[in-house]
């Protein structure tokens, strides 16, 4: 937020609330796992949102950690930490497209301008998140940390029925249509009948 000045109103609120959802004790989580995953050559940033977004603001920490995730080819080729604003903001790009390509969803991933001006650190949590649990799920070998920092994601459940289950299928009524237990509207009236002249 280099060149804003205060909000007021209802954009104070908008920021307020934003702000609100970032999670310190997640950030301490995702600093460990960074730390473990990417080695001690990443350092660790001063406590608070303040050093998490200085730390991860040149793209060079988020790098280190997408290619650590990769088996063979690395995503990015050339990681080099940069004082120019354009240059620091490639990385982070390239930093989105990597793990979009490693699986995480596109809703589930932050705008560069989130993190680089700090606006929504808290999208930038989960996306780190997302691509923890993605990396848990996967348990391709090369996630190092505690698999217990975040969630397995569902794997797919395909079932294979014969034609003569899905036949036997098709003669059950669901419960989601209701029954009515044999009862009909005959000889019901709901008042008196309309007159008619």
């Amino acid at each position: 937020m280099a060149n804003k000045g205060p909000s007021y109103g209802m954009s104070r609120q908008v920021q307020d609330k934003i702000a609100s959802k970032y999670d310190p004790e997640l950030e301490q989580i995702l600093v460990e796992w960074l730390s473990q995953q990417c080695g001690s050559g990443v350092g660790k940033p001063e406590a608070g949102k303040g050093g998490f977004q200085t730390w991860l603001k040149d793209g060079c920490v988020l790098s280190e950690l997408i290619n650590s995730l990769f088996t063979g080819d690395k995503p990015i080729k050339k990681i080099q930490s940069s004082p120019m604003a354009f240059k620091q903001m490639e990385q982070i790009s390239q930093f989105l497209t990597a793990a979009e390509k490693y699986g995480v969803i596109k809703t589930d991933m932050f705008q560069t301008v989130d993190l680089w001006e700090g606006k929504d650190l808290a999208a930038v949590q989960r996306t780190l998140s997302a691509l923890g649990s993605l990396a848990v799920t996967k348990d391709e070998g090369t996630y190092r940390g505690d698999p217990s920092w975040f969630f397995k994601k569902a794997q797919e459940n395909k079932r294979d029925f014969s034609d003569d289950q899905l036949k036997a299928g098709k003669n059950v009524i669901g419960l989601q249509m209701g029954s009515n237990k044999g009862a009909s509207q005959e000889g019901m009236s709901y008042g008196r009948s309309r007159q008619i002249l």
